[in-house]
């Protein structure tokens, strides 16, 4: 029988697997997992939090699974894990030291955070994909760790909820903010990436792949790519103003146009061979791609 991963529902039951006191607050935490006194072992297959986990890793030289692929946080940064989501620890000997906060849904049920936060994209990123932070990035999310950290602490009473979630919000922020500096600082690893999408696409429309397994999909590219879709598109964003739905239509558009150019097959023709069911479905994404229906573009050829 295949081994599930252990689910943690509530933060005490968390606390507890690690060896640490039971939090101040049962529904929003902050712990060091360097101070933690667990086996990775019991973890082999995995943990399900039920609640976000926002870490920030100062001397992660572990390896954490997310997803299919390991990443080293060597240099340390932070990931985001929303509920739900598996996460691998591996290497026993590993330093997880750092700072961890755990929030569980009903801390922010009322508050529009509970909407918010589904909008940050960075919760649907891997551990591959997590944020680098420079020395002063690094103290800025270090001060709001701290400052929640000292409010649990220290003062809870009927003002502290308003104030913990404004400085979550403040968190969010800031990583909203240092992912764009990210995308922006990592271009050329960025644009290697755009450079292999294009010749994935190339190649899938140019051996006609697309007649046997339709139109490709934004998993799919991704999964091609070893990135998620949420990066994927964020990245695309960033570089070239284009999703990557976006940008699969402007490689459908630039292949039909090719087709019609030809003048070889027929439009419903053209329409199976890019990946279409439903020659329909192709006359309608040309027509608002290009303001012509097909049929008027290779009539325009002939002026």
């Amino acid at each position: 029988m295949k081994k599930q991963p252990v689910v943690f529902s509530s933060l005490f039951q968390l606390h507890k697997a690690m060896g640490q006191k039971a939090p101040s607050h049962p529904l929003i935490s902050i712990m060091d997992y360097g101070d933690a006194i667990f086996d990775p072992k019991d973890f082999e297959h995995g943990i399900i939090l039920d609640f976000y986990k926002i870490s920030f890793k100062t001397n992660f030289s572990g390896k954490l699974k997310y997803g299919q692929g390991f990443y080293d946080f060597e240099s340390g940064g932070m990931s985001f894990i929303a509920p739900g989501q598996v996460l691998k620890m591996q290497d026993e000997e590993a330093d997880y030291s750092g700072m961890t906060l755990h929030i569980h849904p009903d801390f922010i049920r009322h508050y529009s955070l509970n909407t918010q936060i589904k909008q940050y994209g960075f919760f649907a990123y891997s551990a591959a994909e997590a944020l680098y932070l420079s020395e002063k990035e690094k103290a800025t999310i270090l001060s709001i760790y701290r400052f929640i950290q000292e409010e649990l602490s220290e003062r809870i009473d009927k003002f502290s909820q308003d104030v913990i979630i404004s400085q979550i919000e403040l968190l969010l922020n800031y990583a909203n903010r240092f992912y764009d500096r990210q995308f922006l600082t990592r271009k050329a690893a960025n644009s290697d990436i755009l450079s292999k999408l294009e010749g994935l696409l190339d190649n899938y429309f140019n051996e006609d792949r697309s007649l046997i397994k339709g139109l490709p999909t934004v998993q799919s590219v991704a999964e091609n790519l070893n990135v998620t879709p949420r990066y994927l598109s964020d990245l695309l964003r960033n570089l070239i103003g284009l999703n990557t739905q976006q940008f699969i239509h402007e490689k459908v558009i630039t292949k039909a146009k090719e087709y019609l150019t030809k003048d070889e097959l027929t439009i419903a023709e053209i329409a199976y061979h890019l990946g279409f069911e439903h020659p329909q479905s192709f006359n309608k994404l040309f027509k608002s791609k290009t303001s012509l229906s097909p049929s008027d573009y290779k009539k325009s050829l002939l002026n």
